[in-house]
């Protein structure tokens, strides 16, 4: 059988593959080799200093262009597109690199993948020209029900085109505490930093005020005096790949600072590293807002058997089972509800191991990056080729 050819047109904003990239790159670096050999993908991306204008990722073709300029970097990889000449090309987050795409392959099928709403969102786009770009789109990929329905309500006449393809986690690199590796993992870390005779309460994201962190921090006071073993771990910056600051930044350590002894802080740290502090954690914490389509974080926390306490929103209602694999919270009464479900937490090691273990085996029945290939997969079949 010969394999669909697939182009995978990236935002051009991080190189892959990168430590220190977004979701976006993360998801495409981790699904893409699972493709082959019933797919043919090549992924065209940034160029950086370290890497070849060409190269192999995982048995995957990459080529690289400058991106300092976006509308020469989706021109070059037009040109790069019509040359490789493929089935199918699929656009990473920017609509309007669809228009482009099409205009320059108009024989081709142009799919949109969307990892959040906000390139379909002002000031990003207009209704107008985010009309036509999902009108020239030939099908619209999203990472969650949530986003779907963002989509839907932007774009009514689009429906028919939507497909729901959840990201998954690596399990290997994200082992369970509850594993003979994983605990080994998590002792010999605990140690080392520190925590071994602590309850360890991780955020790790950026620090943006969508991602909710002050509310965490707002509790700290609180959750210590009934709980004096506590350690509140805030790993991240507000820039992907930087330690730069920003006033946001300075308040959430201004907060921690009225907690002595009970918040730490870690600059933001490369992916390769991000298992290792799921893994020394008692729980993870996600307090983002209403715009968090899917939040990978939340699956690598389950592999890793920690149960997650995350608000009731947007895609995150779809990964957590409440009651079952950690707990979600209203927006409306976030700090109360996040205090009373984290006490819960750090009172019962029992109650944390359930959560925990059933948290792993939902990772491993629906988000795991072959489940993620097998969709796509499926929707390569779909299109007929």
């Amino acid at each position: 059988m010969v394999s669909i050819k697939m182009a995978i047109v990236t935002p051009g904003s991080f190189p892959i593959p990168s430590s220190r990239s977004s979701s976006v790159e993360r998801v495409i670096e981790k699904f893409a080799p699972l493709l082959l050999p019933s797919a043919e993908p090549r992924i065209f991306g940034r160029l950086s200093k370290r890497l070849s204008r060409r190269g192999k990722f995982n048995g995957v073709v990459c080529e690289r262009f400058p991106a300092g300029n976006k509308q020469r970097y989706i021109y070059k990889v037009g040109h790069a597109v019509q040359r490789f000449s493929p089935d199918i090309i699929d656009v990473e987050n920017r609509p309007q690199f669809v228009i482009t795409m099409k205009r320059m392959n108009p024989d081709k099928k142009v799919w949109l993948s969307l990892h959040s709403s906000t390139f379909i969102s002002s000031p990003y786009i207009s209704s107008a020209k985010l009309h036509q770009c999902l009108q020239a789109s030939d099908k619209i990929i999203v990472n969650s029900e949530f986003l779907r329905t963002i989509v839907v309500s932007k774009v009514p006449e689009a429906a028919s085109k939507l497909r729901v393809v959840y990201p998954g986690v690596d399990t290997l690199r994200f082992p369970s505490q509850y594993s003979v590796e994983g605990a080994a993992i998590r002792d010999s870390l605990r140690r080392k930093r520190g925590l071994s005779n602590k309850k360890v309460v991780l955020f790790m994201g950026r620090l943006i005020p969508l991602k909710g962190v002050h509310h965490l921090l707002n509790i700290v006071p609180q959750l210590a005096k009934n709980h004096p073993e506590l350690v509140v771990v805030i790993v991240g910056s507000p820039f992907y790949g930087s330690h730069r600051k920003t006033s946001y930044a300075r308040k959430l350590e201004h907060l921690g600072r009225k907690s002595p002894g009970y918040v730490r802080f870690v600059p933001y740290v490369p992916h390769s590293e991000v298992p290792g502090w799921m893994l020394a954690a008692d729980v993870v914490v996600v307090p983002s807002g209403q715009r968090e389509a899917f939040g990978l974080v939340n699956v690598e926390a389950m592999s890793c058997g920690v149960p997650v306490v995350a608000t009731r929103a947007g895609g995150m209602k779809e990964i957590i089972r409440d009651g079952e694999t950690g707990y979600l919270i209203n927006e409306e009464n976030i700090e109360t509800e996040m205090r009373e479900r984290l006490s819960q937490l750090l009172h019962d090691k029992q109650l944390r191991q359930m959560l925990g273990e059933h948290s792993r085996e939902r990772v491993e029945q629906t988000f795991t990056w072959q489940h993620t290939a097998d969709q796509w997969l499926e929707l390569l079949k779909e299109s007929g080729l």
